[in-house]
């Protein structure tokens, strides 16, 4: 697709919080903490400029989790204080969500005032929220009912922020890939099915200025085996422009992955493991990079960490300086595979 080189070099939108603004969001200084992270996001862009990325995000600086962008900014949602499976503190829907204004677009804003650079946004996948916190009894029907309720909201946020100058958008749902598995994982409360149709109204976008991405983030790891048949039924049944795939471990699964997207998809490799320190040999990753070059057209394709650095606030899953070196390495590789085009 046309553009994608704007967007070549990646990263999932999730950074290492700097100590003084964990520091803030600990005191419970309200003030202090809007300062922090004033000053956090202006550090972070900063930050990204050096390194040549092709886009900027706001870190997640402004947010506990992942997740926070819809829970903290809607209505009808719980907090548990329990902690789930995923270690993740647990939310409950007790009513259809209703948007309180929005949810990222402030900050979006403020990015474009900070940088010329591109502006990133992430969020959480409708169909990922309503699997995760329908509960039954608890005032919504269905899981459903309220999957398409967020979807509504979240596509409406979308539209919001490409009019205020964002042209890559992610939603990330950790759940989809092991939909995919020849043995598939447990759904959560939705369906593979109705994901499949809560995601595509999520990403649907009637008029796409020029070089806008809607991007879907499908899981952190590949299975173990790919069911061919529902990985073609995800691509198909949801248009999302690009897929953000883990590309790191070097496994047949992950180039089935890729194997599977339709032609006229943008594909991001995660080509560097957020999870660990350790530096991948440029050889290494090269020649699989080079392998999905025998069959996808490397000028839609981008790079980047597999994962977000501290998609948990509290949990950072590497070090600030680690960090740094992982998203240079993805940079020094898209210069290997694309030159000095962006």
């Amino acid at each position: 697709m046309a553009d994608t080189f704007n967007y070549r070099i990646d990263h999932h939108g999730s950074l290492v919080r700097p100590a003084e603004l964990t520091a803030a969001r600990a005191a419970g200084d309200a003030d202090a903490l809007r300062t922090a992270e004033l000053q956090a996001v202006q550090d972070a862009v900063v930050f990204q400029r050096k390194l040549r990325s092709t886009v900027v995000t706001d870190g997640d600086f402004p947010r506990e989790d992942f997740r926070s962008a819809v829970l903290d900014g809607v209505s009808g949602f719980r907090r548990t204080g329990e902690e789930g499976p995923d270690g993740l503190v647990r939310w409950v829907a007790e009513s259809l969500p209703k948007a309180n204004g929005p949810l990222l677009a402030d900050w979006a804003t403020r990015l474009t005032e900070l940088t010329v650079i591109a502006p990133k946004a992430s969020l959480p996948s409708p169909a990922y929220l309503a699997a995760t916190t329908f509960q039954p009894g608890l005032g919504v029907a269905s899981a459903r009912e309220l999957g398409e309720a967020l979807a509504e909201i979240i596509q409406a946020e979308i539209e919001l922020l490409v009019s205020k100058g964002v042209r890559l958008i992610q939603l990330n749902n950790p759940l989809l890939l092991g939909q995919l598995a020849a043995d598939p994982a447990g759904p959560g409360a939705l369906s593979f099915e109705d994901a499949l149709a809560v995601e595509a109204l999520a990403v649907r976008l009637d008029e796409r200025p020029e070089g806008v991405r809607i991007a879907l983030a499908p899981g952190w790891a590949a299975p173990a085996a790919v069911d061919r048949a529902r990985a073609e039924r995800l691509y198909g049944e949801v248009p999302a422009d690009r897929w953000v795939l883990p590309f790191d471990q070097g496994t047949e699964a992950e180039l089935d992955l890729v194997k599977a997207l339709p032609e006229d998809r943008d594909v991001c490799l995660g080509v560097v493991d957020a999870t660990v320190p350790d530096l991948e040999d440029i050889d290494t990753v090269m020649a699989r990079i080079d392998a999905v070059g025998e069959f996808k057209d490397l000028e839609d394709a981008a790079v980047s960490p597999s994962r977000g650095f501290a998609d948990v606030a509290s949990r950072p899953l590497l070090s600030a300086e680690d960090q740094r070196r992982k998203i240079v390495l993805v940079e020094t590789l898209a210069r290997y595979v694309w030159g000095n085009e962006f």
